[in-house]
């Protein structure tokens, strides 16, 4: 249900499964016949982890993919993140990221610590 109401100087626009009592009461006082009660059109929630688009776009991803919204997520350049993994060159990172270069296990394993991320992201399975 949606209660809406449109005063020149005022709109008001609450959306909910079920709106209080006590908010409509006061409300319908408020602002009488410029209060309008609306059914939204049965919009159902679903699961997007569960849609064929999500499982579509994950079939998709690839160590690298997981690696550059990691490092993104943690706000790190690649010559940062080449740096906190010892000085590994910024184009080595790009590569990864771009699937030019393999992600070893010992590399996975420092991108899961310092990204703070699954060890099963970075690895090909």
């Amino acid at each position: 249900m949606q209660a809406v109401v449109k005063t020149p100087r005022i709109d008001i626009s609450i959306r909910g499964a079920a709106i209080p009592p006590k908010l409509l009461h006061v409300l319908r006082e408020e602002y009488g016949a410029a209060l309008q009660l609306e059914e939204e059109g049965g919009e159902e929630l679903v699961d997007a982890f569960e849609t064929a688009w999500y499982k579509g776009i994950k079939e998709k991803m690839m160590p690298g993919s997981y690696l550059r919204i990691y490092r993104e997520n943690k706000k790190m350049t690649q010559a940062e993140l080449g740096k906190a993994l010892g000085e590994i060159p910024r184009q080595h990172i790009s590569n990864m990221e771009h699937g030019r270069r393999s992600i070893s296990l010992k590399m996975a394993r420092k991108l899961s610590t310092i990204l703070e991320a699954p060890l099963e992201k970075f690895v090909t399975v």
